[in-house]
């Protein structure tokens, strides 16, 4: 494996689909409590569990060495970026 590709598993593993996740458990926590699901949370929970899909469908490509190293580089250096705005 690529050194690229090795870097783009481990921030979408370690990093990406943990805090995906963990927004998903937040939002089905929230939704639990206040026995129903605002148009809102309805949507934020659409698109999470489409990100995170989104993000296990770059892992299957990563495995099946089905990214070319300027893929690779693009989406580690928008996910980094993705990242580090999200810290801020």
């Amino acid at each position: 494996m690529k050194k690229c590709h090795k870097k783009l598993e481990e921030i979408i593993k370690d990093v990406v689909l943990l805090d995906v996740e963990d927004y998903i458990d937040d939002l089905f926590e929230t939704i639990a409590n206040e026995k129903s699901a605002t148009p809102q949370m309805k949507e934020d929970l659409e698109e999470m569990q489409e990100m995170k899909k989104e993000f296990e469908g770059i892992l299957v490509d990563i495995s099946n060495k089905a990214l070319t190293n300027e893929e690779c580089e693009e989406l580690f250096d928008e996910i980094t970026q993705m990242v580090n705005n999200s810290e801020e």
